[in-house]
């Protein structure tokens, strides 16, 4: 009779290394650790088993955490099943963590992949050998919270002495043998900066000040040779500079601060005198956002995480309020969110009208007056996206607090921490600086009504071709378009335009002012959304 054959199985080594250190050798852990898990797999051929070509190296990764490339490529291999068997050397080069290790062999299980260790003899399907990897894992993750500690304790223990431990180096220094040594230019424009701050009214003012004189952030070389800075300074960044400690030759760790064995670069005074200057700034901003009409300032955001600051115009003794992004502002446009400028009243109204009712029906109820104190009390966040509004909530303090049967108010509904408010951009526009709503009494132009037309039809073609599969992604369709997928994704909305605005548009009775990008941009769902927008 003839022996049967056994059924092929597919093998991918993963190599893993925590630091740099060695990984320029011509032989290095990396090459060992697969060296042995190829000979492991050679032995192991008579079951079947054989090696895939590809190689899942991760240099210089903590096991920490999952976000290692090789290792999310070897997981998209797992989930895609072209990967029947995952070898290592040991399994702490997987992971260290027993909470990923857990997540891990569940993906390995449901995805029928085995996992083997070379130097470590356990089988993943039994009780026992699970019992065994988690044992083995919980140590590993032990070691590496005991190696945490000891570098915590390492830095703290060198920065009471007073030394440079490392990290991004300051301006107006330089490193040397681990040291930092003051640069002359640099320090004579931290100097500037200090002094500028001290004749400047705000932080705001003093980035104006540095752009005209052309200031701009450190430039330091990477080990590739790209550079890195030399660009204008943010907010954060300049308030950063203005209160490290490090440049009147201190050190500052965990609220204490020691002597540093680095030259200072300012005189003490110079240095006194804007930290006096910084907390009063403070304490005036806090008052004057205080007795400010925008109420939302300070906890509007834009959909990038931009925060939006509250702005207005005169016009004819008529005051016009609305939030703007910090993007804009400090004309950082290509990281500035899809929403950059609204109307504050509208905002505010939205916000205000969906969390009165949504306390009214909590235990707590708004039991604060003023408008400005419902905001303070209740919310600690507000996103607009387009089409929606992201209301975050301050957590009730019940809620964290187990009633007497210990059951944790199990009985009492849990209410939402997050509104999502469907929204929509007002139609207006800005004519130097003044918001307003443009007329309708104009019709359409026929090089729009036929723009219009043509990019209805297309949308609609491309939505019909994913639907029944002819077209595989937007991607593909940006592709074929010679367009951004961005732009294809928004234009795909007109797809699903109400019929009746298909006709004004066709009958040429649309606005004047109606284009593609304005029709498609945050395009409502409803269709009598859609009508009320264009004014029909």
């Amino acid at each position: 009779m003839k022996a049967p054959v056994a059924k092929i199985a597919r093998c991918a080594i993963y190599t893993r290394k925590s630091t740099e250190h060695n990984l320029d050798l011509e032989f290095n852990s990396l090459d060992a650790q697969r060296e042995a898990c190829e000979a492991y797999i050679k032995s192991q051929a008579h079951e079947g088993w054989r090696l895939i070509t590809d190689r899942f190296d991760d240099g210089a990764f903590s096991g920490a955490s999952l976000e290692r490339p090789a290792l999310q490529r070897l997981l998209a291999e797992v989930q895609a099943e072209k990967i029947d068997t995952v070898v290592v050397y040991k399994v702490d080069r997987l992971t260290r963590s027993l909470g990923d290790f857990a997540k891990l062999v569940e993906l390995f299980d449901r995805h029928g992949t085995s996992f083997v260790s070379v130097t470590q003899s356990f089988n993943t399907t039994t009780s026992m050998g699970r019992l065994t990897l988690n044992v083995l894992l919980s140590f590993a993750q032990f070691e590496r919270e005991v190696i945490g500690e000891r570098v915590r304790d390492k830095i703290a223990a060198s920065k009471k002495k007073g030394l440079w431990v490392g990290g991004p180096v300051p301006l107006g220094y330089q490193c040397h043998d681990k040291k930092l040594l003051v640069a002359p230019e640099e320090a004579e424009t931290v100097r500037t900066i200090f002094r500028l701050y001290l004749q400047a009214s705000s932080i705001g003012d003093l980035l104006e000040q540095l752009d005209r004189r052309r200031i701009y952030t450190k430039v330091t070389v990477r080990s590739d040779g790209k550079t890195r800075g030399g660009v204008r300074f943010r907010v954060g960044a300049l308030a950063y500079v203005l209160k490290n400690r490090i440049y009147v030759g201190e050190i500052a760790y965990r609220g204490e601060v020691y002597r540093g064995e680095h030259a200072p670069i300012l005189e003490r005074d110079l240095f006194d005198a804007v930290q006096a200057k910084l907390a009063a700034n403070k304490v005036t901003r806090q008052i004057r956002l205080k007795g400010s009409s925008s109420i939302l300032s300070g906890r509007i955001f834009d959909d990038r995480g931009n925060r939006m600051s509250s702005s207005h115009t005169n016009k004819r003794g008529a005051r016009y309020r609305y939030y703007v992004s910090q993007a804009i502002l400090q004309q950082r446009k290509a990281e500035a969110g899809r929403i950059t400028r609204i109307p504050a009243p509208d905002i505010e109204r939205l916000v205000l009208d969906a969390l009165r009712p949504h306390l009214a029906s909590s235990s707590e109820g708004p039991n604060a007056v003023s408008d400005r104190e419902l905001i303070e009390r209740y919310i600690e966040r507000v996103q607009v996206k387009p089409g929606i509004v992201n209301v975050h909530l301050v957590p009730p303090a019940e809620a964290a607090q187990p009633d007497e049967s210990g059951d944790n108010n199990s009985k009492q509904p849990k209410l939402p921490t997050t509104l999502t408010l469907p929204w929509t951009v007002p139609n207006f526009v800005a004519v130097k600086g003044i918001l307003h709503t443009p007329s309708s009494n104009a019709v359409i132009s026929s090089e729009n009504r036929r723009a219009l037309l043509a990019a209805i039809v297309k949308a609609k073609q491309w939505i019909d071709g994913i639907e029944h599969g002819h077209i595989a992604s937007f991607a593909e369709i940006a592709s074929r378009e010679g367009q951004g997928e961005r732009y294809i994704r928004l234009l795909s909305s007109l797809a699903f335009v109400s019929p009746r605005v298909i006709a004004a548009i066709a009958n040429s009775t649309a606005p004047a002012n109606l284009t593609v990008s304005r029709l498609a941009k945050g395009l409502p769902y409803s269709w009598a959304e859609q009508e009320r927008r264009i004014g029909l």
